[in-house]
């Protein structure tokens, strides 16, 4: 996702396929914990492997899919923190692109406030974490607060999509 919260890509406006459908809806969770995944779903799905990796791809590259991978309870591998910043509006931009060339770092997203730019950074252990956050300061020159969780709770963002 861009600073702003709007998809990568094109304006994520055309119609999906059927398959790109049942990939959107059916692996929302449960994603097949495979050697091959892929050949999975799409053996599930009536498929070939290559069909899904290609329409994966493509949702991708017209930003309605941000990542595919797993999400881990935080803190459970790894250590992980939700981080924030004050960016000046003109540097927004720049500075979101290189948050998100990190590879520690999920996604980041605008907020409407004053500390408007927030993301998700997870790391082998805190001190790499650590090392990330100082890294991110001292190349944006801005003050990176670190807001580890105190307290989980799990809230299953999945829920069947209706195509109209």
């Amino acid at each position: 996702m861009s600073a702003a919260g709007a998809p990568k890509g094109n304006s994520g406006h055309r119609a999906l396929n059927q398959l790109e459908k049942r990939l959107l809806n059916d692996f929302q969770d449960g994603f097949p914990l495979s050697p091959r995944p892929f050949a999975v779903m799409a053996e599930r799905l009536g498929t070939s492997e290559q069909a899904v990796i290609s329409a994966l791809e493509g949702l991708q590259q017209d930003g309605l899919v941000s990542r595919v991978g797993p999400v881990f309870r935080p803190n459970r591998v790894g250590a992980s923190t939700l981080a924030a910043m004050s960016v000046p509006p003109e540097r927004l931009d720049a500075v979101a692109a290189l948050v998100s060339s990190f590879p520690e770092v999920n996604h980041n997203y605008e907020r409407e406030h004053e500390i408007n730019l927030w993301f998700v950074a997870t790391a082998t252990d805190r001190e790499r974490l650590a090392e990330v956050l100082s890294e991110i300061g001292r190349r944006t020159d801005l003050e990176v607060l670190d807001l580890p969780m105190v307290e989980d709770y799990f809230i299953n963002l999945g829920f069947p999509l209706q195509w109209t």
